[in-house]
């Protein structure tokens, strides 16, 4: 879908928000909505200098005020300065979107190293948990007399299970309970908190499925739709729980994966993609191939 084809609404008018990870893929979308709609736009990069000039240009092609900051947020110092210069240059944050993470190691548990397992809780876990607590510690200052919203990006696979990856599981899985924890703590301060929880969607992180209509083809065979989603659809979404239409919203997740969690990770388990990796587990092929049979002929009538 063409910028064009987006209505604008204006309903982030005045809002200024801050979108880890938008260099590409839905942090990208995100942003470039969230300009459209009227909010002023702080966004993160780890590496993708690239990527993230061309989100720049998308924020200010929309009439609205950009902020680029590179950002390691497994470093709380780091996301500390992030939100200080945030708040001078363009306000006090009001919308926060946690998107930024990383993929799966796609090995089996016991050939996780303890440095591929840190690497993923720090990045999609602590990192997170960083930005959330400045971000209300900056509305505590007002004494929660502006409102804030905070959207994380989670996953189906705070659900889902996914052969190769217990250390992204885990991950999701704990930003997921982090959100609904903070939405009961903080209902009463005037903070949304709530998640996406996308399915497959057509950014980087599924580069080999783009590259492979193969890979794409089985990728997709679970998802009742037939197709992955794209940033776009992500970001729609965002964009309503960031507005005054979603105000009475809180610990909720949207589930936004063409109908994948309705198999509740059977099929989407038994058909899921094997990880590739030079250390690929001979195990886990053969743990997939027995999961594959059975699950095919299992009635789930009751």
């Amino acid at each position: 879908m063409s910028q064009q084809a987006f209505s604008k609404t204006q309903r982030l008018m005045g809002e200024v928000a801050i979108v880890t990870g938008a260099d590409s893929g839905i942090g990208q979308a995100i942003a470039a909505a969230f300009a459209r709609e009227g909010a002023q736009v702080a966004v993160t990069y780890y590496r993708d200098e690239e990527g993230i000039e061309d989100t720049r240009q998308l924020i200010e092609t929309a009439g609205q005020k950009a902020v680029v900051y590179q950002l390691d947020q497994k470093d709380p110092k780091n996301v500390a300065d992030l939100f200080d210069y945030v708040s001078r240059t363009l306000g006090l944050p009001s919308i926060l979107v946690n998107n930024a993470a990383i993929n799966m190691s796609g090995k089996v548990f016991d050939e996780l190293s303890l440095e591929e397992w840190d690497l993923r809780i720090q990045t999609n876990l602590y990192g997170p948990f960083y930005c959330c607590k400045a971000f209300i510690e900056g509305l505590k200052q007002t004494g929660y007399k502006h409102h804030g919203s905070i959207i994380n990006i989670t996953s189906v696979h705070q659900e889902i299970p996914h052969l190769g990856g217990s250390d992204y599981d885990a991950t999701k899985g704990g930003l997921r309970n982090l959100s609904m924890t903070l939405a009961l703590e903080y209902a009463d301060k005037n903070i949304n908190v709530n998640n996406i929880a996308p399915g497959m969607v057509l950014t980087p992180m599924n580069q080999a499925a783009l590259d492979d209509e193969s890979i794409m083809a089985k990728q997709i065979s679970p998802i009742p739709m037939k197709r992955a989603g794209e940033p776009w659809e992500i970001a729609q979404a965002a964009v309503f729980l960031a507005s005054k239409d979603a105000r009475y919203i809180q610990g909720s997740t949207l589930l936004i994966d063409g109908g994948l969690s309705l198999y509740h990770g059977q099929e989407a388990l038994a058909q899921a993609e094997k990880p590739k990796t030079p250390q690929r587990s001979q195990r886990l092929d053969k743990l997939s191939d027995e999961l594959s049979a059975p699950l095919k002929t299992v009635s789930m009538s009751s």
